[in-house]
């Protein structure tokens, strides 16, 4: 429970930074994360209402084991960005299948494609 609120914590103070570079601005209601476990990960910027999503918890949690609760600017997900990419599919369109989905039905669906 505690790891979870940390985890909140961090995620409400994203982009709350400011930056002076028009690049580095996430827009109002998106949130920056970075993707998969390269050196140098995919970067996305997410509708931060995502966040709220049972799947989007789960990975953000099965991330926190490869990551941590560190927080430096964005968030770290620890997954293949195809899977990612996968995923805001499905909750871009708004299949009410997937609240019924739990992270390891979700990589199956991908690896069945």
């Amino acid at each position: 429970m505690t790891n979870t609120i940390e985890l909140w914590k961090k995620i409400l103070c994203c982009g709350l930074k400011r930056s002076s570079s028009r690049v580095d601005r996430v827009a109002q209601g998106y949130v920056r994360v970075y993707v998969g476990k390269q050196e140098f990960p995919c970067k996305f910027e997410v509708e931060a209402n995502y966040l709220n999503h049972p799947l989007f918890e789960n990975l953000l949690e099965l991330s926190s084991e490869e990551f941590g609760y560190s927080y430096d600017g964005a968030l770290r997900i620890a997954c293949e960005i195809d899977l990612f990419k996968y995923l805001l599919d499905l909750l871009k369109s708004r299949n009410p299948a997937a609240h019924y989905m739990d992270l390891q039905d979700l990589m199956s669906k991908f690896n069945d494609r």
